[in-house]
């Protein structure tokens, strides 16, 4: 199996497997890549609609030069724990936050999420968001400001009196059950428009149907998450645990 970095004609293959609708499993299996390899080159460049070969290309070759100009963030940052790939994990934080942005997230704020997720601890400090991400903590306070405003983020104080951002395991049911409160909202203001409008008008008969769908959609996301939460507090087999 092939190494090392993608090149310009892997991308343009790339590209056109995108273009003709094929999963990422198959795009790789014909460049004999990894299936992670694909997925990261492609999330990090724009998403599956957005990826363009020789825009991907360019921007690859000049994060490989800043890299090389670049003096490391953080002389005194400690090596990765659990023997993790540095490089990787840094890859990995990239396409994450890539993923993000294409959910609606601004970068920095996207960074600064992907960072926390990424954290074996579940929370850090402002100082040490700002010094793992090399962003200022300003930029880290506005971007905790917008996250914790979307239900994805919380404050806690440590032992020493320090403010923590968090995203333990029930974030992501809290932020899913606000998004459904979120969708169900739009579905009333829809259906409100019907009155408004009269009832047997073509904007109307729209509105009803787009208040009918987002209902059906909010009901079903929170009864998803009810029925789904306890898996946000089980801890994943591993390999010993199925050792007799």
């Amino acid at each position: 199996m092939p190494g090392g970095r993608l090149t310009q004609q892997e991308r343009q293959q790339i590209a056109l497997g995108l273009a003709d609708g094929l999963a990422y499993a198959e795009i790789a299996r014909r460049l004999e890549r990894p299936t992670s390899t694909v997925t990261r080159e492609v999330m990090r460049n724009g998403g599956p609609t957005a990826y363009r070969a020789d825009l991907a290309h360019r921007a690859t070759e000049h994060r490989a030069h800043r890299r090389r100009k670049a003096a490391p963030r953080n002389p005194g940052t400690p090596p990765q724990a659990h023997g993790r790939d540095a490089e990787a994990v840094r890859e990995y934080e990239e396409m994450f936050t890539t993923v993000f942005m294409q959910s609606g997230l601004p970068k920095m704020t996207a960074r600064v999420l992907a960072g926390l997720y990424t954290t074996d601890a579940g929370s850090l400090t402002a100082s040490e968001l700002a010094g793992g991400l090399g962003i200022s903590p300003a930029s880290v306070s506005k971007a905790v400001a917008f996250l914790e405003s979307q239900g994805l983020v919380r404050r806690e104080r440590d032992e020493r009196r320090r403010e923590r951002y968090v995203v333990d395991d029930d974030v992501m049911y809290q932020s899913m059950m606000a998004s459904a409160r979120a969708t169900a909202h739009l579905g009333e203001v829809a259906r409100q428009g019907v009155g408004i409008l009269g009832p047997d008008t073509p904007a109307a008969a729209r509105l009803e149907n787009i208040a009918r769908f987002v209902s059906f959609v909010s009901e079903s996301i929170a009864r998803a998450a009810d029925q789904a939460r306890e898996i946000l507090h089980t801890r994943p087999e591993t390999p010993s645990d199925s050792t007799f």
